[in-house]
């Protein structure tokens, strides 16, 4: 029997940052997140960050407005991001940690130690209608933590085992990707939803797609990179030929 299809969600972050750049409105992450859905993509995401360094108020609001597939906004656990959430109403909302300085997320949550603070988010964004997933790394720890906490889906943080690869750090990637199966393994007996992003590129996304428990993957900087060279339709079309490879 073949795996289930593997949803691909494009975060188109980074697009928004190249307008922002320079001002103005060009180039639109809105247009570029409907030219990746007419390439394969099963849905978008967009981090809008407490300092609004690149997708804006207005943007989330459009792309909620103007897509006809889900739309994950992913959100620090703030009081001013759950009333964004509650009145805009994604289909999803992906928790993560967020720190002024960082030039993207770093690492996962800390479910396990931000307990009472996440599990009243989770809940009002539960009752709000919206499908919660908690940014983690592959940790037992933190994978009980987010089923004690009542999130429904994790999203596994694949950074550190992108990074080792692309290092050549080969003991280290291999050491992280059976994190990353154990974890998968682990989250799906305890009945989570389970999802993976970060740092991913065709070669390791075609390599992670074939684990059978994750069932989306969430890509964004290495499409909008391979776009400004090749498109962002080739880009997408590429990314959804390498997981189904693997998926198969």
């Amino acid at each position: 029997m073949s795996a289930p299809h593997l949803r691909l969600g494009v975060n188109v972050d980074h697009v928004a940052t190249i307008r922002n750049a320079r001002g103005g409105h060009h180039p639109d992450p809105v247009g570029a997140a409907q030219i990746a859905i007419e390439a394969g993509a099963d849905g978008i995401t967009a981090h809008l960050r407490e300092d609004r360094r690149h997708i804006r108020d207005d943007d989330i609001a459009r792309l909620k407005a103007e897509l006809a597939k889900p739309l994950n906004l992913e959100m620090a656990a703030t009081e001013e991001m759950v009333r964004i959430a509650a009145a805009t109403a994604p289909h999803a909302a992906c928790l993560v940690p967020e720190r002024r300085e960082e030039r993207t997320t770093e690492g996962g949550l800390d479910v396990a130690g931000q307990h009472e603070v996440l599990a009243s988010v989770v809940a009002r964004l539960r009752e709000a209608g919206i499908r919660v997933s908690l940014f983690i790394a592959a940790e037992p720890r933190q994978i009980q933590a987010a089923v004690a906490i009542g999130a429904p889906v994790i999203e596994i943080h694949t950074g550190a085992w992108c990074d080792a690869l692309a290092d050549k750090r080969m003991s280290a990637a291999q050491a992280e990707w059976e994190r990353i199966r154990h974890g998968a393994q682990l989250a799906r007996r305890l009945g989570l939803e389970v999802h993976a992003g970060h740092g991913l590129n065709f070669a390791t996304a075609e390599a992670i797609a074939a684990l059978p428990e994750i069932v989306e993957l969430n890509i964004g900087h290495f499409l909008i990179g391979e776009a400004v060279s090749r498109g962002l339709a080739h880009a997408v079309k590429t990314m959804r030929a390498s997981i189904d490879r693997g998926r198969a």
